[in-house]
């Protein structure tokens, strides 16, 4: 069961945001990076998202990630996609409830 729980080493947890070190650097706002920050969310950022995304799952949550992140959905699409699962498990990492 500890092992469910560990923190992986390419990710970095706090109360107000999670940092996902890339596995190869990547394209950010036209700056090449190695890790990308996402903020936590507001409501506010999650209906944001839904409103732009008619009713297209992938386009909501690329939506998302990229007003937390402050990319562009280009940047994220650009990235790896072992790169891009990162990103969605420092989200769930950083929305989970800690009681869970």
């Amino acid at each position: 069961m500890n092992q469910a729980t560990k923190t992986p080493s390419w990710l970095k947890v706090s109360a107000e945001r999670v940092v996902v070190t890339l596995s190869k650097r990547s394209e950010a706002n036209g700056v090449q990076v190695d890790s990308l920050s996402l903020r936590a969310p507001t409501v506010r950022d999650i209906r944001a998202a839904q409103s732009t995304a008619n009713n297209d799952d992938e386009q909501r949550e690329l939506n998302l990630f990229a007003s937390l992140a402050e990319v562009g959905i280009k940047d994220l699409e650009g990235l790896a996609l072992r790169d891009y699962s990162r990103l969605q498990a420092g989200y769930f990492r950083l929305v989970q409830d800690d009681e869970v």
